[in-house]
């Protein structure tokens, strides 16, 4: 019988600490006043650790003092689209399909007019189609000041 009350001695054992262990859960819920006392223990482990410690940024300023200060070859290589409009036309798919060699295609503007310049899809100038060495280009007569770009977006 002593293996039969050995079992029953550690189920025992252990329902004491079962019960001991929710007593003083019970009591530190109870009393508010006691969580302070767990408080300066970690307070204690948290002086050891030192704050962290930043640059002011207030000392730096947006813009740049001087135009040297910019620095340009970050940006110069990235690739754009430029492409000049000469004008635009909508017809439906039918008549589309039915253009071929030496079909005229009638544009909204009139002849002489000038071209629009896009870069990315926006609109930076107009201009007139000149050649030079036998290829065709462009000069700008009107550039397209950054002001009156940002209010087109709005």
């Amino acid at each position: 019988m002593s293996d039969d009350k050995k079992p029953e001695t550690d189920q025992d054992a252990m329902a004491d600490d079962w019960a001991a262990a929710l007593a003083e859960q019970a009591e530190t819920e109870a009393k508010p006043e006691d969580k302070p006392a767990k408080g300066k223990g970690a307070k204690a482990e948290s002086d050891a650790v030192q704050k962290a410690s930043f640059d002011s940024l207030a000392s730096e300023s947006r813009a740049p003092a001087t135009q040297e200060d910019v620095n340009l070859d970050v940006v110069l290589d990235i690739p754009v689209t430029i492409s000049m409009e000469i004008g635009r036309t909508r017809m439906p798919i039918r008549n589309l399909l039915q253009l071929n060699q030496g079909s005229v295609v009638e544009l909204d503007r009139l002849a002489g007019e000038p071209l629009d310049v896009y870069v990315n899809g926006t609109l930076i100038a107009h201009g007139e189609v000149v050649v030079v060495n036998e290829k065709f280009g462009i000069r700008l007569t009107d550039v397209i000041s950054p002001t009156e770009r940002v209010k087109k977006l709005k």
